[in-house]
């Protein structure tokens, strides 16, 4: 495990240096996309930037809402702290911002879910990397395989040998992202994004079930819920567009 890196007097957290180049990758596939539509290849590097600030800001927020009664004793400390992002809020403020730059650019519509369906995955592959090499606890339970593995150096330590998950996710996720990409030109506009929907939503299904986060309804983690919701809401929009459609009869 290699939770820092140090060069010189700096230090720089491995995760922190994954989570970088997940948005330069997806900074250049995002551009080489805009390209073949016809888009301004910039447009990847502002899009990806408002979520990144908008996932910032979200992550923040959310933490402060979750951590009230301790936060709101130093609401601007709370804020500008270096810890305490959360995912969740993150998505949906990195989510909000990319909407509202797509807005202004006029680019709101299916093409942009299906621009950045591969990306989403491409990201989250990458992501993984960084939580295994950092060791950040969001390895699984206890194993015996021949893999398995230790995290004894790792920010959150633990000596007994475990499903290495973010190597599956990274393996999982980056095979997503390849075949997206493939596809991207395969389809009417939004039917990419649903199957990142259906696909996403159950890798992090099925991968839980060998992780420890702990179960919140009907004997499944917070992540399996909302999997659940992804993969039915993508399995929703692939069968309604398989329908034909309904024209109104002609009227003489």
């Amino acid at each position: 495990m290699q939770p820092e890196v140090n060069i010189g007097p700096l230090t720089l957290q491995s995760f922190g240096i994954c989570f970088a180049l997940a948005f330069a990758a997806c900074g250049l596939v995002g551009a080489r996309r805009f390209r073949e539509l016809g888009k301004p290849g910039d447009w990847a590097y502002e899009a990806i930037f408002a979520g990144l600030v908008g996932g910032l800001v979200g992550a923040r927020l959310d933490y402060i809402l979750e951590n009230w009664d301790s936060a709101r004793h130093d609401l601007l400390g709370s804020l500008f702290s270096g810890s305490g992002l959360v995912w969740l809020g993150g998505v949906v403020g990195g989510a909000l911002a990319v909407v509202l730059w797509a807005w202004r650019r006029g680019f709101l519509g299916p093409a942009l879910l299906d621009w950045a369906a591969p990306l989403l995955a491409l990201g989250y592959a990458i992501g993984r990397v960084g939580c295994q090499v950092s060791g950040d606890g969001d390895y699984g339970k206890a194993s015996d395989l021949p893999w398995a593995m230790a995290y004894p150096h790792g920010t959150k330590p633990i000596d007994v040998e475990v499903h290495p998950t973010p190597i599956y996710e990274s393996v999982a996720m980056g095979l997503v992202a390849l075949a997206l990409w493939n596809l991207r030109d395969r389809f009417r506009p939004g039917i990419l994004f649903a199957i990142w929907l259906v696909v996403s939503g159950l890798e992090r299904l099925l991968v839980e079930f060998i992780r420890r986060n702990d179960h919140v309804a009907l004997g499944l983690t917070l992540p399996q819920l909302i999997s659940v919701v992804m993969a039915a809401a993508g399995a929703a929009w692939l069968s309604r567009a398989r329908r034909p459609l309904v024209r109104p009869p002609a009227t003489s």
